[in-house]
């Protein structure tokens, strides 16, 4: 049974805690299965932006949160992670209308919320201040402090993931947060405030701004009252935000784009690599920053590992996000699919062969929806732009190799270094070759594997700063040194 029910009532958004409609355009989001409406919204006007943000700083001024006990946050936040999990489905379901992932997916998206929320939880309660060694007359303290109103601006792939991911540590940490999702799905971001003010979180802490990037976001990130951003999105916009913090000499995490390397060594486990490659490139529909997009396979196991994959490649069931079968659902939007198909064009233009993919799927399941095969192209060289580009989607670049040398000087030729994968039996090898990469993650014999407790980010194009880790909590705090004196005598200088 489908949950869209079509309705010309407009969603209200979240403004400094209160439910209302927004003064600006009119948006609807699409399920990307069919095309039907979801939800119906207006985004916030600016006037709109700057009453969300003066109240997220009066609350934080104001509501007690910051000045809370560690484990009196962390209470709140647990109840959070209680709460989604008690909503977990219904949550998933209406994720899956917002994106068009599979409903397995979706369910994953969401356990990792609630257990976002829960590990900041124990973050929270478990930070530990320093008292430093002295170096004098004096006793040296290192002390954090919440920054004020910090600003989420999340992408449409994954977004209560992701908003989690940035809302949890901020608000352990004890600020004010604006969220901006994206202005494609912003359902989730709307639940998950709701949830954190059911559970405890003072009104006016959290608010909801969805709305185009660049109008609500840009307000948004130039607002003398917003401390910090946390930003996942395209790189062109990370450098525009980056600019900004520049000028306001605010700090920033930008997690960008990506165009990932997976090495399939001549000693590994060809079943492994094999999930592995078709996992890291074509869950997710491909619409993943840290999707394994470039395959360099070593030459003499070129040809066989290429049948192989490209038999499995054609074998995914693309369809209906709702099937629990399914294991690629559409792509977001209409527009982003042709996205895709221009990449792929200008990959043959450039001399690649098909190997597999290429074409909108056919059958009535597909009509309406923003469906793409998992592509495969091969015949390409490292420095084309098919294989320099990010293309966010289902389609992989295959290569083969000669020798470390040239597997190590082809994978790090690229403006991103967000993650990488390496398939080998040989430890030695994973271990050399694992440092010698460029990125923020490498997975060995995996991929597309997280953990809140393990920091995430990339170099370069891929961008600044690292989220998750325990100590992700003090990406949102400023820290600060206090000394206590005690010299018995006064500061002899001034005698």
């Amino acid at each position: 049974m489908s949950l869209i029910t079509e309705s010309k009532e407009l969603l209200p958004i979240n403004i400094g805690g209160e439910m209302r409609l927004g003064g600006g355009d009119e948006s609807a989001t699409l399920y990307p299965a069919t095309g039907e409406v979801v939800a119906r919204l207006r985004a916030p006007s600016l006037a709109d932006v700057d009453e969300a943000i003066a109240r997220a700083d009066q609350a934080f001024r104001t509501s007690g949160w910051a000045q809370r006990k560690p484990h009196e946050r962390a209470a709140v936040l647990y109840r959070v992670a209680s709460l989604i999990r008690e909503r977990a489905e219904p949550l998933a379901q209406r994720q899956r209308l917002d994106n068009g992932k599979p409903i397995t997916e979706t369910r994953n998206l969401v356990a990792s919320a609630a257990g976002t929320f829960q590990f900041f939880a124990s973050a929270c309660e478990t930070l530990e201040e320093t008292i430093t060694p002295s170096r004098g007359d004096f006793m040296t303290m290192s002390v954090y402090e919440p920054m004020g109103v910090v600003a989420a601006i999340t992408p449409w792939n994954s977004p209560i993931a992701s908003e989690a991911q940035k809302v949890a540590p901020a608000l352990a940490a004890g600020n004010a947060v604006v969220i901006k999702p994206a202005e494609a799905t912003p359902l989730m971001a709307l639940e998950l405030a709701a949830i954190c003010e059911e559970a405890g979180v003072p009104k006016g802490l959290i608010s909801v701004l969805p709305g185009r990037g660049s109008v609500i976001g840009d307000a948004i990130t130039k607002h003398p009252l917003v401390k910090r951003v946390s930003f996942t999105g395209g790189t062109s916009t990370g450098k525009h935000i980056a600019h900004i913090a520049a000028d306001k000499m605010m700090p920033v995490s930008l997690e960008l784009g990506g165009k990932s390397a997976t090495m399939v060594l001549d000693d590994a486990d060809l079943d492994h690599a094999v999930n592995g490659v078709l996992y890291g490139i074509f869950s997710s529909s491909g619409e993943a920053c840290i999707a394994g997009s470039r395959l360099f396979v070593a030459r003499k196991l070129y040809g066989e590992f290429m049948e192989r994959l490209a038999t499995r490649t054609a074998a995914l069931r693309v369809g209906d996000p709702a099937d629990e079968r399914t294991q690629m659902g559409p792509l977001i939007t209409a527009r982003h699919r042709e996205s895709v198909e221009r990449y792929v064009e200008l990959g043959l233009s450039e001399g690649a062969n098909l190997r597999t993919g290429g074409v909108r799927p056919q059958g009535a399941v597909y009509e309406r929806g923003y469906y793409y095969a998992p592509t495969i192209l091969e015949g390409i060289k490292n420095t084309d732009q098919i294989c320099q580009q990010e293309i966010f989607g289902p389609v992989l670049v295959a290569m083969p190799f000669d020798n470390e040398d040239d597997l190590l000087a082809q994978a790090n030729d690229s403006l991103y270094a967000l993650a990488a994968g390496i398939w080998t039996r040989d430890y030695k090898r994973a271990w050399r070759i694992g440092r010698a990469v460029q990125a923020g993650t490498v997975w060995i014999n995996t991929y597309k594997q997280f953990s809140i407790s393990t920091p995430f980010g990339g170099w370069r194009d891929s961008g600044l700063g690292r989220e998750k880790g325990r100590l992700g909590i003090l990406q949102y705090m400023e820290q600060k040194s206090l000394y206590w004196g005690l010299n018995e005598q006064p500061l002899a200088w001034a005698n």
